[in-house]
């Protein structure tokens, strides 16, 4: 389909509501909050937690409040502004189906589809170019589309029609082709995991072990390995730091380091095309400019 991720921010209430009153959402960071809010449009969102900022973790699925008659569950399994990732499993669904916005690390993990209804994102993080979004939805949610859904947002209109409703990003397609032979000559997902394990290891190592000069305010069992988010200087970052740490970084041929506005400081983000040769010179800058500030 088309429209990216954010597309799919409406077409899953358009396409799931059916005969059901509300939705649950779990949000997580930016892109769930974003997803939710366009959602209220099409059907009434609730929260399974009131969510709090900053954006820092998973709360305990059992202080959620959810039930079996939402239209359905939704996550974003990687939040890519907070550096906020679902490992290594899923939420609890209680029965609904699970909605997952999988756009920053689909094809950079083994992906669990139980009770998932429908899997969708971007390709353009690890899958190809922008302009194809990947939409893979269970067949028994098929049909239940709100009457003012537009036939390209449908999944029952693009299903029947082979996904050739309008006319489709060709040379999207084609790239992403090109990704996942890519993707099988490296030796598959499961290596492709191994080595984002490794990457993202390594500058959280880094962080962990530089005595609060580097901090990660990410909860360790929701870090990303996409997006490596840290402040320099200690928790509450200092920003002349953080600016001398992105200018020496681009001298060294490193650029878009900068987190995202609304949070600030640094953000790595090791999608696959990242190499472990790469990751090592960031992890090399992080290490000489901590020692040259550490006199």
């Amino acid at each position: 389909m088309q429209g990216g991720g954010t597309g799919q921010f409406a077409a899953i209430p358009l396409n799931l509501k059916g005969s059901h009153d509300h939705a649950d959402y779990i949000v997580t960071g930016a892109w769930s909050s974003k997803a939710a809010e366009e959602a209220e449009k099409y059907i009434k969102v609730k929260k399974v937690f009131q969510p709090s900022k900053p954006y820092v973790t998973v709360p305990d699925q059992d202080k959620w409040v959810h039930d079996e008659k939402a239209a359905y569950l939704y996550y974003c399994a990687n939040e890519t502004v907070q550096g906020i990732e679902f490992t290594p499993t899923a939420p609890e669904s209680h029965n609904v189906p699970l909605v997952a916005d999988v756009s920053s690390n689909f094809m950079a993990r083994p992906f669990d589809f139980k009770d998932h209804g429908v899997v969708f994102g971007g390709a353009q993080k690890n899958l190809g170019a922008a302009g194809l979004t990947i939409v893979i939805v269970r067949k028994d949610l098929i049909g239940k589309q709100q009457a003012i859904t537009p036939a390209v947002f449908s999944y029952k209109e693009m299903i029947a029609n082979n996904s050739l409703y309008n006319t489709p990003p060709t040379g999207g397609i084609y790239t992403t082709n090109l990704v996942l032979k890519w993707i099988k000559s490296k030796g598959g997902l499961q290596a492709i995991y191994e080595l984002n394990l490794q990457k993202s290891g390594l500058i959280y190592g880094i962080i962990d072990n530089s005595n609060g000069f580097y901090h990660c305010a990410v909860d360790k069992s929701y870090r990303s390995i996409m997006n490596v988010c840290f402040r320099i200087g200690g928790a509450a970052g200092n920003e002349d730091l953080e600016a001398e740490f992105l200018k020496g970084a681009a001298e060294r041929n490193m650029i878009s380091l900068k987190g995202h506005r609304s949070v600030g400081g640094i953000r790595a983000s090791l999608y696959n095309a990242i190499t472990l040769e790469e990751t090592q010179v960031l992890a090399t800058w992080m290490n000489e400019f901590q020692k040259a500030h550490s006199a």
